[in-house]
């Protein structure tokens, strides 16, 4: 007689990751509209993009009746200056609560257990599972002792876990978990993930690289029959992520590995029907995915400088239509590339609320005066750029100042 393979109880509120292929988080590639243009094309689950602990406190939570959203805002902190009367709030973290119903994933960002909670209490009703990021390398995250630095400090994570666990878990009845990279060797790998399935979580998912890899560097899965037997008898669910390409194969690696499941985070950032399988159809034609996509936006109010970036993605780089894409300054111009003729007019109001409804025209002038501006502002009298007007200028050209500056 065989036993019952032993599971952590998914909470009422909760869901079960087994058996699921879902979008992993991303930065720019999980804000809401990606989301549900991955739950449309059969993603099973969405993880939302990193949100750090200290930007959610102090959020207001609101139910925006133009989008049938809910936003969590807050002013811009400025300490040295006093915030203007028509000032706008920021949209910090923007959910559909129908659509999104038991299956939206919150990420966290945090470094900080007492943190941790209270930032996870903010939106625990409204999701049906926190994850801890303990697997991005990026600075933004490791800087403050997130990310994939909580991989060195394990008795902290093991920590966030069991706060997280203890004191928004079992109150709003919902499932923690954690998402973390293979540390240097198998063995340390296999204490961490033991000592993590010892914190109450309902799941975990192994990014299958290391954290000084890159995405360009092949997933190294030798170890996940390790981390999967691991969760197995702890009896949490395991997902894998690393060079996942779509539903199919997702669905067979978790079968040759013994995981519970797979994300997918490159290929549904090119094209998201990737969560589609082969007897459905499998990919769809880029511009039928771009058409949803952009419905999509307009519906929610997505930000500007976000649509363009992933139509960037979405879109062959080559092709004629990509490129005036990318020179448009509102959805209205994207519309009229895209020949949109059913969204024109939602565009255009969008545009407005926006306040980005300058013609191209206008804004070609504009910039032309700008750059003229700073070229005799920006010069010594040795005729080199001042080192401030330098570092400006490599920061926008990385997309740092542009992307600050079209956020609303």
């Amino acid at each position: 007689m065989t036993s019952t393979p032993k599971r952590v109880p998914i909470p009422k509120n909760g869901v079960d990751y087994r058996g699921k292929v879902v979008l992993a988080p991303m930065v720019r590639s999980g804000e809401l509209p990606s989301r549900l243009l991955a739950l449309k094309y059969g993603a099973d689950l969405v993880w939302g993009p990193e949100t750090v602990d200290k930007s959610m406190i102090g959020t207001s939570k609101k139910f925006n009746t133009l989008t049938s959203t809910i936003d969590f805002t807050r002013f811009p902190s400025n300490s040295s200056r006093s915030t203007p009367i028509d000032q706008k709030e920021s949209v910090i973290y923007r959910l559909h609560p129908t659509k999104e119903y038991g299956r939206l994933i919150f990420q966290l960002g945090t470094s900080s257990p007492t943190i941790a909670v209270e930032a996870a209490k903010l939106v625990a009703r409204d999701v049906a599972g926190i994850d801890v990021n303990a697997g991005c390398p990026k600075p933004f995250s490791t800087t403050g002792g997130m990310g994939a630095a909580l991989l060195q400090t394990p008795e902290l994570l093991a920590s966030i876990l069991e706060a997280l666990v203890k004191e928004v878990g079992e109150v709003y009845e919902i499932g923690i978990s954690v998402k973390i990279r293979l540390l240097g060797t198998p063995g340390k790998t296999e204490a961490l993930v033991k000592r993590l399935c010892q914190t109450g979580i309902t799941g975990l998912t192994v990014h299958c690289r290391t954290t000084p890899m890159r995405p360009r560097e092949r997933a190294i899965r030798d170890q996940l029959r390790m981390i999967a037997c691991i969760c197995r008898e702890a009896g949490v669910a395991c997902l894998m992520n690393g060079d996942v390409a779509n539903r199919d194969q997702a669905l067979t690696l978790a079968e040759e590995y013994g995981v519970d499941g797979a994300m997918i985070a490159t290929a549904a950032e090119a094209n998201s029907s990737c969560f589609r399988t082969e007897a459905e159809g499998g990919l769809l034609p880029w511009k039928e995915v771009v058409t949803e996509y952009m419905n999509l936006a307009v519906e929610v109010d997505n930000r500007w400088g976000n649509t363009k970036f992933l139509l960037s993605q979405l879109m062959p780089g080559k092709a004629d239509v990509a490129k005036k894409c990318q020179q448009a300054k509102n959805y209205r111009q994207v519309c009229e590339i895209l020949e949109l003729d059913d969204l024109y007019d939602k565009a255009r109001d969008l545009d407005e609320r926006l306040g980005i409804t300058q013609k191209a025209g206008q804004g070609i002038e504009k910039a032309k005066k700008r750059n003229q501006s700073a070229k005799a502002a920006g010069r010594n009298s040795d005729g080199h750029e001042d080192n401030e007007e330098h570092h400006h200028s490599l920061l926008s050209g990385r997309g740092i100042i542009a992307a600050s500056a079209v956020a609303v």
